[in-house]
């Protein structure tokens, strides 16, 4: 039986868990949904989205507005720092925003943009040092 002798440093650690609140933006949970032409989304805590976000509405049946589950959308105005306003028409053929009180479920809204959503530099899509909206960022601790 032969000793390996390793030569090369060995991180304490390898392939370290990502974890969602070291990237921005985040999820939040919805606390209201004003319905209209273009659709208003109220959250429980300050967001972090920039205009052309691109976000999705997770809205479980027991809160109401369903028929929003799952839609895309962009953000387009940022009035206060817990709500945005969304180019989704909710005007027709959508309930009521209704807060649950289901503690087993939340209704949420999610960033889902990527780096190919958003506008690019005159030279295409090369790094660029400013964060393209719909880009996630990683803020992790180092």
């Amino acid at each position: 039986m032969t000793n390996t002798v390793l030569s090369y440093p060995i991180p304490p650690y390898q392939n370290v868990p990502i974890h969602a609140e070291y990237y921005q933006p985040k999820v939040f949970v919805i606390s209201d949904i004003t319905l209209g032409q273009v659709t208003t989304v109220e959250t429980t805590l300050d967001m972090d989205y920039t205009i052309g976000q691109e976000v999705r509405l997770l809205i479980p049946p027991s809160f109401g507005s369903y028929q929003l589950n799952g839609k895309t959308a962009f953000v387009i105005d940022i009035p206060s720092s817990n709500e945005v306003i969304l180019n989704l028409d909710s005007s027709v053929n959508v309930d009521a925003y209704i807060a649950s009180s289901d503690l087993t479920q939340s209704a949420q809204i999610a960033a889902i943009g990527d780096i190919n959503t958003g506008t690019t530099n005159a030279s295409g899509r090369i790094n660029q040092s400013t964060y393209i909206p719909g880009s996630f960022i990683n803020i992790s601790p180092e």
